[in-house]
């Protein structure tokens, strides 16, 4: 009976503390939005349609944030090419959105393989300035979508 209760607590803890991050999130994104209230209007970049139907932006700017989407890349080549390709994409939709690689924040890599994380730090390493942003990586159970070894998405900031 013990033993239960202090699972509970440790499971209330737990979920008291993601519900706490998660609120602490959205109020340090809108803190940083009502600090500059003229920059708080929403911004989509190109919009990929499916059927006539739209499916997702390749960006979205919030405030001085931008929210860039997963960019793969669907022709034949290794990691290195495959990781070249995707970070040349992400570059040109950071600058459409009026950033650039070295105000990223945070990157999420998907990997079809985990074999190949060698080979995508290979290309990766040194790609966003002397300091680079945060980063969490993963193999995606199925692989990435389509034919791309690796996705990458990101986080920015523009002035």
């Amino acid at each position: 009976m013990e033993n239960q209760k202090s699972n509970r607590r440790g499971l209330l803890k737990k979920t008291g503390a993601m519900a706490a991050a998660l609120f602490g999130g959205i109020i340090g994104t809108k803190a940083a939005v009502a600090a500059n209230p003229e920059k708080a209007e929403v911004t989509h970049g190109e919009v990929v349609m499916d059927q006539d139907v739209p499916l997702f932006s390749g960006h979205t700017s919030h405030g001085n944030l931008v929210f860039i989407a997963g960019k793969g890349y669907h022709e034949e080549g290794d990691i290195a090419v495959h990781t070249d390709k995707v970070l040349g994409e992400l570059e040109k939709e950071l600058i459409k959105a009026g950033s650039s690689m070295d105000k990223v924040l945070k990157v999420n890599v998907y990997l079809h393989d985990l074999e190949d994380y060698k080979g995508m730090n290979a290309v990766y390493r040194g790609r966003f300035g002397k300091n680079p942003p945060v980063r969490t990586t993963v193999a995606v159970y199925g692989g990435v979508p389509g034919k791309s070894l690796v996705e990458i998405d990101c986080i920015a900031y523009k002035d």
